[in-house]
């Protein structure tokens, strides 16, 4: 299919996997183009809070993925310059990259079968 370009644990299985679902919208919606919607204070205040709130919960002992990945939403929510937010986006896609591996290394398996 592709050739292999990723040296990180399950990172070729994921980038597939958006590839197919990516190849999915395309068919169903086609090419879309919509303003950012990002940058408000409001979204800069949320991003604050869901910072203050994962760095407690590690603080604690009691982080989680859910809370890593959403301050790093919130942090690309806040952002207004458009290659801030593009590096945000792909903070995103990394931690879910993570949280897609972790769950595929536990005992259960967690891919959908085909």
């Amino acid at each position: 299919m592709y050739p292999t370009l990723f040296t990180n644990p399950g990172v070729k299985d994921f980038a597939e996997a958006i590839d197919q679902e990516r190849g999915q919208q395309l068919a169903k919606w086609g090419e879309q183009h919509h303003p950012d919607g990002t940058g408000s204070k409001h979204q800069q205040d949320d991003a604050d809070r869901a910072r203050r709130w994962c760095q407690d919960a590690f603080g604690s002992g009691y982080g989680t993925w859910a809370d890593v990945l959403t301050e790093e939403v919130a942090e690309a929510l806040a952002e207004r310059d458009p290659a801030s937010l593009r590096t945000e986006l792909v903070q995103i896609a990394a931690v879910c990259a993570a949280w897609v591996h972790d769950l595929d290394s536990r005992a259960e398996p967690t891919t959908p079968a085909a």
